[in-house]
């Protein structure tokens, strides 16, 4: 039995103008959230952020997803332009310095497990949501005039939302196209997201 495309296993049809487009016909938008050390706020402050975000959440009429992403810090770059300047360095003190301050960061990251943590906010957005739609299965094929105004829509949803996460303290920014499609190749590269480097992005896609 032959073996389906990999394609065929993703549940998105196409990434464009910073928007997932799903087999369905829906969109979906992804926003980066900043952290804060909530343990160091005083008693009051907490109390505020919690009472802030709880107001967020009840202004919501429309159903959203928070993915916490936790990976190995990857320094493959950064110890690639260490041995550049290990290599370009005349001086032999400072060459060896580099090259065994470049070993030491390698080990230090390789046995302690140092950890990234990002969060983002997913969005939805489906075309039975679209003013003058109501039927949902009817709403036919998803034509460039449906998909910019449901795009508008939901970027409309992200404002909303990172205004709400702005009373909260926190930062929202909505992932562009390319920086999507490196996500998602995280998440289903774990591995290799973690050493080496990502694939390029064709420029067509970097917007």
């Amino acid at each position: 039995m032959p073996k389906a495309p990999t394609r065929a296993l993703l549940e998105f049809e196409q990434i464009r103008e910073g928007t997932i487009i799903l087999k369905d016909g829906s969109l979906r938008g992804i926003m980066m959230v900043s952290s804060l050390n909530f343990a160091l706020k005083s008693e009051e402050e907490q109390n505020a952020i919690l009472f802030a975000f709880q107001s967020f959440l009840n202004s919501l009429d429309f159903s959203v997803e928070i993915l916490v992403q936790n990976r190995r810090l990857n320094i493959t770059g950064y110890l690639d332009r260490l041995k550049e300047l290990e290599q370009k360095e005349e001086n032999e003190l400072l060459k060896i310095q580099i090259g065994e301050y470049r070993n030491f960061v390698k080990s230090l990251v390789e046995e302690g497990e140092i950890l990234t943590k990002n969060f983002f906010v997913i969005v939805p957005f489906y075309l039975t949501e679209i003013s003058g739609v109501k039927a949902k299965g009817k709403v036919g094929p998803l034509t460039e005039e449906k998909f910019q105004r449901a795009r508008s829509q939901l970027w409309e949803r992200m404002e909303f939302i990172a205004l709400g996460l702005g009373r909260c303290g926190l930062r929202c920014v909505p992932l562009n196209t390319s920086e999507i499609v490196e996500l998602l190749w995280s998440l289903y590269h774990p591995q290799e997201a973690e050493v080496g480097y990502y694939p390029e992005i064709p420029p067509e896609l970097a917007y």
